[in-house]
């Protein structure tokens, strides 16, 4: 992978949000939950859909925080509108199942990633 500069990291607008609905999403082609995040005054809330499912449910979602990418243009998944790309890690397994990353401390919605 090729080195970016600080400027282009910062171009990356990344916030912590608190997801306030969690929604299973039986119409995408891979198992996934739709989240709605509220990321404070600021930005708003924001939908998105997450293939999380090997490791979390809609119910044990709602009230967690997430982080997201909240300055990527809107993307058509089936028919739904994914506002922001809810960040994680793959778990290294053969079927990729995927681990959020959440703060480990309870920080104020929109907050940035410093």
């Amino acid at each position: 992978m090729s080195e970016i500069s600080f400027d282009d990291f910062m171009k990356v607008d990344i916030r912590v949000g608190t997801i306030i609905d969690a929604q299973p999403f039986p119409e995408a082609r891979r198992p996934a939950i739709k989240m709605w995040v509220d990321f404070g005054a600021e930005i708003g809330i924001k939908k998105t859909s997450a293939q999380i499912t090997k490791y979390y449910t809609p119910e044990k979602l709602i009230g967690s925080q997430v982080a997201g990418v909240v300055n990527f243009p809107p993307r058509q998944i089936g028919p739904f509108m994914s506002e922001f790309l809810c960040l994680g890690f793959s778990d290294g397994t053969a079927d990729k199942g995927i681990v959020l990353i959440r703060p480990e401390q309870e920080v104020p919605n929109g907050e940035r990633l410093c």
